[in-house]
């Protein structure tokens, strides 16, 4: 009789433990969902701000053509355009289009902002990703070493230097950049995504719109080599912005995970510091660098605008600021209210995955 509840509490496992996994998943399930309802309230309150805030300004028509039309034809073309009617009206119908993708057409070059989206996304996509690996190589190796040699002049240099990175004005370092790298050393080209030539021949089946990805698919390293050295100074102009921050969370976490019980444990084995921050503290500092990584997107959305500039690279901030310039409201409106949709779906997903590491995330 012992014998058989002796088996019978070993087969099965405990409530206890069922009821916890049970609880966990729900959790899980509960978290996805409320932060998936979470992006429609966040994507309208944004492009609510942008609509009116444009709207403060006239209408767009006014804006963009203002002066440069008879008075008549701008009369004519503001009634086609609708925005003679009550501004209630014009943002709910605004709002019916955004739900359709709709974002409607340009004023300077009559072209729906859609296509503008996905002929210009794919640069600003490129530049990003290059800035992300710039952040990461540099930030967390960084982070790790001002954490291992804490309170020394290393980390106080470094330090100092996360702090700059963050600080300096991003269209500022790429001018720097531009000066030191291109123009008094001549090492690296200071414009453009590609050399002429290599535009030309990767562009000429096509093609991804990612320039890597085109000159890779070509199959001549001369271009794949020309498209890296184009991408040097935009992506350490904007990934330093991102790597000073990332530092610093990566400082900070790993010497909080050095009052943990179980790194004195291993200290008292006799594992070398070194180890120590390599293998048991690391770890555990990356789960602020996933959970923030949604908010540097946005920041390096909203930098691509000055580096794009700054270096010519034809991308969506490039051509946003051009419709700035030439007050081309209706194109900066659904630029912006993509960009605004890009960040919250990257937020959601950076929230997916880190409550999918850190289970604390999800509570």
């Amino acid at each position: 009789m012992t014998s058989t509840v002796a088996a019978s509490s070993i087969a099965e496992p405990p409530p206890a433990l069922e009821v916890r996994k049970t609880g966990s998943g729900s959790a899980l399930g509960r978290y996805i969902l409320i932060r998936f309802l979470l992006i429609f309230p966040t994507v309208l309150i944004l492009v609510t701000l942008v609509f009116f805030l444009i709207r403060l300004t006239g209408d767009p028509i006014t804006a963009a053509l203002g002066g440069r039309l008879p008075a008549d034809q701008l009369a004519e073309r503001i009634h086609e355009a609708g925005y003679d009617r009550p501004i209630l009206v014009q943002y709910v119908e605004y709002l019916g289009r955004i739900f359709t993708f709709d974002f409607g057409t340009t004023i300077t070059d009559n072209q729906p902002v859609v296509q503008v989206i996905a002929s210009y996304g794919t640069a600003t996509l490129e530049l990003v990703l290059y800035s992300l690996v710039v952040a990461f190589l540099v930030g967390i190796p960084l982070g790790m070493v001002a954490a291992a040699l804490r309170d020394r002049w290393p980390d106080a240099v470094l330090r100092v230097s996360a702090i700059l990175f963050y600080a300096t004005p991003v269209f500022f370092a790429g001018l720097v950049a531009k000066l030191i790298f291109g123009v008094w050393l001549g090492w690296l080209p200071v414009s453009g995504r590609a050399g002429v030539r290599t535009e030309l021949a990767i562009g000429r089946n096509g093609g991804t719109g990612i320039y890597l990805i085109d000159a890779i698919a070509s199959g001549n390293p001369a271009y794949v080599q020309d498209v890296l050295l184009h991408a040097v100074l935009p992506a350490l102009t904007l990934g330093l912005l991102t790597a000073g921050i990332f530092l610093r969370l990566v400082r900070t976490n790993v010497i909080g995970t050095y009052n943990m019980p179980y790194i004195d444990a291993a200290r008292s084995r006799g594992v070398r510091e070194r180890r120590l921050v390599r293998t048991h503290a690391y770890k555990p500092a990356l789960i602020p660098i996933i959970t923030v990584i949604g908010l540097q997107i946005a920041l390096m959305l909203g930098g691509a605008v000055l580096t794009e500039t700054t270096f010519e690279w034809k991308g969506l901030g490039f051509q946003l600021a051009a419709y700035l310039s030439s007050r081309d409201f209706v194109a900066v409106q659904g630029i912006v209210a993509m960009i605004a949709i890009i960040v919250a779906l990257t937020n959601f997903a950076v929230d997916i995955i880190a409550a999918l590491i850190d289970p604390r995330v999800r509570y």
